[in-house]
C-alpha cells in the first residue's frame, strides 16, 4: 500500500508551457525609480524578451551574431575592422606628408 506522490502541476504541462513560451515569447517589461524628496535619483528601465533563437531571428533580433565574447565570426570582423582603421591612419599620415613637401615645394618656388 505505497502511497504515490503526486504534484500540483504535471511535468509534462511544464514542458508544454516552456515550449509556448519559447515559440511564441513572451516579453516582461517594468520600470523602477528611486525618489528623494521629489527628486528622482534613480531609474531603471527593464525589458526582458524570453524567446528561443529562431523566433528572436525571426522578429528580427540579431545582437549576439555581432558580440564579439559570442561569436567568432564576429571577433574576426572587429580584427580586420581594426587592421582596416590602422591601415587608414597610415595612409592619412602619408597624405598628410605629401602634401607639406607640395606645399613647400611652392613656397620655395
Amino acid at each position: 500500500m505505497a502511497d504515490k506522490i503526486t504534484h500540483s502541476v504535471d511535468s509534462t504541462n511544464l514542458a508544454d508551457i516552456l515550449e509556448r513560451v519559447l515559440d511564441k515569447g513572451i516579453v516582461i517589461a517594468g520600470d523602477i525609480s528611486i525618489y528623494l524628496a521629489d527628486v528622482e535619483l534613480l531609474k531603471i528601465k527593464i525589458r526582458l524578451l524570453v524567446a528561443s533563437v529562431d523566433k528572436a531571428m525571426e522578429m528580427g533580433i540579431n545582437w549576439w551574431e555581432n558580440d564579439s565574447y559570442l561569436s567568432t565570426q564576429a571577433k574576426e570582423l572587429q580584427e580586420d575592422n581594426q587592421r582596416l582603421r590602422d591601415r587608414l591612419n597610415r595612409i592619412e599620415d602619408n597624405i598628410e606628408i605629401v602634401n607639406k613637401r607640395i606645399l613647400n615645394k611652392r613656397m620655395t618656388q
